[in-house]
């Protein structure tokens, strides 16, 4: 299995299409929010021409209006997973959401149960002083996930916290306690690291084509199927911030700025994320830098003749 991780705009989807074709492979979505059908436009989801003829999957599986977790990714994950093993392909896990990658090769623990009165709890206290009274608090108790989730991100702080005050211990302890690991697969780890300036460049491009493409009728369209404003889908970036223009309180330039601001750091983010992931081969540019495509190229064929060899000798891959 390869696995392509990195910050968004740094080129993923291409190049885990571009290996596809190569090495006769399928693409595994990694991605939190282009798991919603309808969210294409804000998660810069690959169109069907796009993708090649290439087989993607966890795209577009669920509602918009349903609660997805890590959990529910590593179910659905390990069962693709499977199947492109039995049709003897080659999965290209590709993706930024680090907590979904982590749930699929690591496993999960058995958190608590979700409680009602302390979630009501937290949620009353962030509409009386913010969300980011609650991040701080969050930074408190557990400094590891303070820095992976976003000050905004209500839903992922308020279940840290529920964690944590139900426990007696951080997230980030019970990440590292025992959980069931994928251990039937030989795993290439792959980075993609542009340089910081041009990432964030191109993120700023991006976001103006999103605008461009009609991300604000997207949202609209999302809204009057019956797709609620607090839904989680709707609470990642871009949407989040184009229902508050909806809602008078951004103009169409602070909206832009807004989107490029919180996508910004939230590459940042994941690249602290992903620069704690063990074993990865970083590759200091974009996915679809041919320089850098053919040298990841290189590195998969390498890991596929040591997988082939390791076959060969009797030890199992």
């Amino acid at each position: 299995m390869v696995v392509i991780v990195g910050p968004t705009g740094s080129g993923k989807s291409a190049l885990a299409v571009a290996l596809a074709k190569v090495f006769s492979g399928e693409v595994v979505n990694c991605d939190s929010v282009q798991i919603y059908r309808g969210l294409n436009i804000g998660t810069a989801k690959l169109s069907v021409q796009e993708r090649h003829g290439i087989a993607h999957h966890l795209i577009d599986i669920a509602n918009p209006s349903q609660l997805f977790t890590a959990g529910d990714f590593l179910t659905e994950g390990k069962i693709v997973l499977e199947q492109i093993r039995a049709r003897r392909n080659l999965p290209i896990v590709a993706g930024g959401t680090g907590l979904y990658l982590r749930a699929l090769l690591e496993g999960l623990f058995q958190g608590p149960k979700r409680s009602e009165l302390l979630r009501k709890r937290l949620q009353k206290i962030a509409q009386l002083k913010g969300c980011n009274h609650l991040h701080q608090l969050l930074c408190r108790v557990d400094p590891s996930s303070c820095l992976r989730i976003a000050p905004e991100d209500n839903p992922k702080i308020i279940r840290a916290l529920e964690v944590f005050f139900l426990t007696g211990l951080s997230l980030s302890q019970h990440w590292r306690s025992g959980r069931n690991a994928l251990d039937n697969f030989e795993i290439l780890k792959v980075g993609l690291n542009p340089p910081r300036d041009l990432l964030f460049k191109k993120i700023d491009r991006r976001v103006q084509q999103m605008l461009a493409d009609g991300l604000k009728l997207e949202v609209q369209n999302l809204i009057a199927s019956g797709v609620p404003e607090n839904a989680k889908s709707l609470l990642s970036l871009g949407y989040a911030q184009m229902i508050r223009h909806l809602k008078g309180e951004l103009d169409l330039e602070q909206t832009i700025s807004a989107i490029q601001i919180a996508t910004r750091h939230y590459a940042k983010r994941q690249l602290t994320w992903f620069r704690s992931e063990p074993e990865v081969d970083w590759f200091e540019g974009f996915g679809a830098d041919p320089q850098i495509d053919a040298a990841v190229r290189g590195r998969v064929l390498t890991f596929l003749k040591q997988c082939d060899n390791r076959q060969l000798n009797g030890a199992p891959a």
